[in-house]
């Protein structure tokens, strides 16, 4: 067969099929038509369909319907707005200061939203997010639980109009919350409810937990809260320091210490420590038999410490009263009265000097346990600390970093070591001290000045027995205490409240417990000879005679009760302050103090929110005290 030929043939064939084709087609319509049995009624359009085809449009229309709802509740996408006036960060805290205030004040006025609402309802706690949902994995979220939530927002970051992410945080736990136009739920406009939120800000949000679904396969995903309303709780009119630059400046954290506990964690978890330290100091004694009293914060007379008072004056009873600036005394007193078990924790106030180590006002907590001896209160020193340490740190070995950027290794381990003052100060003369009942004569008084002088150590004026001994122990025995050490033996001239040594004549039964060369208790078999302590007074109030503005004045109310009887006593004073410090690592008391005593900084007065924004002052009617 030619080729021609066979190139018809081939095409005769090829339209032979496809009108095969066409003919088996128009069979299965009209099988279709009269409803074969393999074809179902699709109700929708009236056709006759495949089973596989009908279950195929059935599965589509729910979609669409489920998207078509979706759409219906959705609120539309706002039109692209350009901003105005300078961006944010770029303007000076007076200029953010000035528009945030302004705006806060439209707020108020228009109520959209209510910047400064009276409630909100926190039903979560954050703290337990983190362990609650953090096995959720990338993209799960549990839409069968709705939290509801409070936090400051610390960052802010937009993706278009409709995403916002907060990094927020509150009581120390920190959170994402994701907030979308598709899952708000709220009546209120997507852009509305965000739209005037800024960092610093206090908001509400409720909404449901789950995990971040990143298109990047190596990022698992940030576990979030998925906002379905946010609310304005309170905003913040000032511009909050970056993170990357942080809020470092001493100065200026000790004196905004509300902005320090923002922006610093550590400042947060110092305060914590200090209020579990607190804690446990108290349910030890309470645990113990102790009862806590309350005693007078102003007195006619401070005593029960070396240190000079601050004064103020009744205008009514036109009399001069001083504020405590110890505890001792009155709870003393209440000994006699046959409250055996005593103690109390709070203020004291001493007008002196201000360092690394002091503040005119500090915490300190004084116990007195009747029946015990200084012995039997040093068990208990190493007993309460040594406990409070493990429960605080976790260990007993624990770091303190001086100013100077110098560590110490502290094991706070029972027993601890203990110093007698006397052979130790021998030792680091060289010489043989008078003997203990000869330290408070004349004599004595130049042989300490011959000691100063030979060791090459001064003593600010007036140059008492009492401030020169002390002088030389500060120089060569507390500089050796890191480890928890108790000094023992103090003379009596040193310590006008403590009892006499039962076996060393001019001594008593004293010790002080240092750590990292700094004191942290001071404790004692308390005196109760009501003639001795009349003459321990007046040897103080010769001393401050000669110009000691921190010797102890005479109490006779003290006296008094002292000639109703005191049994023998242990007494004990701890500064809480020196503790925090050491158990939270700060070389400074003002960094464990909320609001540690500054100077006057002498500044240009800062601008105020009502004057810089036109609000006017309510009327407030006069409510006479009651």
């Amino acid at each position: 067969m030619t080729s021609p030929q066979r190139v018809a043939e081939t095409a005769k064939e090829s339209v032979q099929q496809v009108t095969d084709k066409v003919q088996e087609m128009t069979t299965a319509d009209n099988a279709g038509a009269s409803g074969g049995p393999s074809q179902l009624l699709d109700e929708v359009t009236g056709e006759h369909v495949s089973k596989s085809e009908l279950k195929k449009r059935q599965k589509q229309r729910e979609k669409d319907k489920q998207k078509a709802e979706r759409e219906a509740t959705r609120q539309p996408p706002p039109a692209a707005k350009r901003k105005a006036g300078p961006v944010e960060e770029e303007l000076n805290p007076h200029q953010y200061f000035e528009i945030r205030s302004r705006a806060v004040k439209r707020m108020k006025e228009t109520q959209s939203p209510n910047p400064f609402p009276h409630k909100y309802t926190v039903d979560y706690d954050l703290s337990n997010f983190e362990r609650e949902y953090g096995q959720l994995k990338k993209g799960e979220v549990d839409r069968d639980r709705t939290i509801s939530i409070a936090a400051r927002i610390y960052n802010i970051r937009t993706a278009g109009e409709n995403l916002r992410f907060y990094e927020v945080g509150v009581n120390g736990a920190e959170i994402q919350i994701m907030a979308t136009n598709n899952e708000s739920t709220s009546k209120t406009p997507f852009t509305e409810q965000h739209d005037h939120l800024r960092r610093g800000d206090w908001i509400g949000v409720k909404g449901f937990p789950g995990r971040t679904s990143p298109k990047r396969e190596d990022n698992p995903g940030e576990l979030s809260v998925f906002a379905q309303e946010t609310t304005l709780l309170a905003p913040c009119l000032h511009q909050i320091p970056s993170e990357h630059y942080g809020f470092k400046d001493q100065e200026e954290r000790y004196r905004n210490r509300h902005l320090d506990l923002i922006m610093n964690k550590r400042t947060r978890d110092t305060f914590l420590a200090r209020a579990k330290i607190i804690k446990y100091v108290r349910n030890y004694f309470d645990d113990n038999g102790f009862f806590e009293m309350e005693t007078p914060i102003l007195l006619k007379n401070a005593g029960g410490a070396t240190a000079k008072p601050f004064n103020t004056y009744h205008n009514d009873l036109n009399m001069t009263l001083a504020l405590r600036i110890a505890t001792e005394l009155p709870l003393k007193q209440l000994v006699v009265g046959g409250l055996t078990k005593v103690y109390e924790l709070g203020r004291q106030f001493r007008n002196e000097g201000i360092d690394l180590t002091h503040n005119p006002e500090f915490t300190s907590c004084e116990y007195y346990e009747a029946f015990a001896d200084v012995y039997d209160v040093m068990d208990r020193t190493e007993e309460l600390v040594e406990g409070m340490v493990k429960a605080i740190c976790g260990s007993l070995q624990t770091e303190f970093t001086t100013q100077h950027g110098e560590t110490y290794n502290v094991n706070w381990a029972k027993p601890w070591k203990r110093i007698e003052m006397m052979p130790a100060l021998e030792e680091a003369c060289g010489e043989k001290f008078p003997a203990g009942d000869q330290l408070h004569t004349d004599e004595t008084n130049q042989f300490l000045r011959r000691m100063l002088k030979k060791t090459g150590l001064e003593c600010t004026p007036p140059l008492t027995n009492t401030r020169m001994i002390d002088k030389m122990v500060g120089e060569f025995i507390e500089e050796k205490c890191v480890n928890p050490t108790f000094i023992t033996g103090h003379p009596q001239v040193m310590s006008p409240l403590a009892k006499y040594h039962r076996s060393q004549p001019g001594l008593c039964e004293r010790f002080e417990a240092f750590v990292c060369k700094k004191e942290i208790v001071n404790a004692y078999t308390e005196l109760n000879d009501p003639f001795d302590q009349r003459l321990r007074f007046e040897e103080q109030a010769n001393q401050k005679a000669q110009g000691d503005d921190e010797a102890q004045v005479l109490d006779e109310g003290f006296l008094t009760a002292m000639e109703y009887g005191l049994p023998p006593t242990g007494g004990w004073g701890m500064g809480i302050d020196r503790m925090v410090m050491f158990l939270t690592n700060h070389y400074s008391i003002k960094e464990v103090l909320t609001f540690p005593f500054m100077k006057d900084e002498n500044v240009a007065p800062k601008p105020k929110a009502a004057e810089v924004a036109g609000v006017e002052p309510l009327p407030v009617e006069g409510v006479t005290h009651k």
